[in-house]
């Protein structure tokens, strides 16, 4: 979830609800001079476009404060005409401010993931992020929207890089992770470290080392298939008609085939 610095005296956050979103409220929005001073129509109505550029920090403040305005007309509105009419106004502003800054997204996704394949996974996520700082962001204080979203998005990658690690962490063992008996838990399995390999790349239909039989009890048994029911050795013999230890003869003899290719790949040539 983002947080927000404290906010000056002329400024509070209201809080949302349930249909309404939240917004920055500050003192001169009950004021007769506001509707000049905040009102969006004009801006929206400009031909001015970012989506393809971006957009500098004091444009971005001045929809943003029109963005808080408009919000807070919401709240205040006393009709479904115009409070339909402010809530365009208010997602109109909040899509340009998002489009004149989505580069943050991309300069942060390079500075902080290695993993190409990995960054694109994560840039998708990066945008709600950016929609969420455009929210929280206060206009009012002496903070550029660009450092302020640039750390959310930073801190965002930093949580979610971790999430798909550990996800890609659990679809992978190690050669100490393969036993001939029960397989570990997910604890030992993460362990291994540098050491794992990922082992579905033998279970492929068209890789030869293992045959049909093999491939499906290993799936079985270490879930990575994500089969259902418990993959003990009895669950997994009922299911492809071979008896417990049949299954365990199998297992050990696929196992060996694996530890011996994955020794002989790693030999100095």
């Amino acid at each position: 979830m983002l947080t927000t610095v404290a906010v000056e005296t002329e400024t509070r956050r209201t809080p949302r609800s349930a249909a309404l979103p939240g917004h920055i409220h500050h003192d001169s929005f009950p004021s007769k001079s506001a509707r000049q001073d905040f009102d969006p129509a004009d801006l929206l109505e400009s031909l001015e476009n970012y989506d393809d550029h971006y957009m500098p920090d004091d444009v971005t403040r001045d929809h943003a404060k029109r963005m808080h305005y408009a919000a807070y007309r919401m709240h205040k509105a006393r009709t479904s005409a115009d409070l339909a009419r402010w809530q365009a106004y208010y997602f109109g502003l909040r899509d340009r401010i998002v489009l004149g800054n989505r580069k943050l997204i991309y300069r942060a996704v390079r500075r902080r993931m290695a993993q190409q394949n990995l960054a694109d996974d994560l840039i998708g996520d990066c945008h709600i992020v950016l929609i969420q700082a455009v929210a929280a962001f206060n206009p009012w204080m002496g903070i550029r929207f660009s450092t302020y979203a640039f750390t959310c998005l930073v801190r965002a990658l930093s949580r979610l890089s971790q999430k798909f690690s550990a996800d890609w962490l659990t679809h992978s063992l190690s050669l100490d992770a393969l036993p001939d008996g029960e397989p570990r838990g997910k604890s030992n399995v993460r362990d291994s470290g540098a050491s794992q390999i990922p082992i579905e790349e033998f279970l492929k239909d068209d890789h030869p080392l293992l045959n049909e039989r093999e491939k499906k009890i290993l799936a079985h048994r270490f879930n990575i298939r994500e089969v259902a029911g418990a993959p003990t050795l009895e669950n997994v013999g009922r299911a492809m008609g071979l008896s417990k230890e049949r299954v365990r003869q199998v297992q050990a003899s696929a196992i060996d085939k694996l530890r011996k290719a994955l020794v002989g790949e790693a030999a100095p040539a």
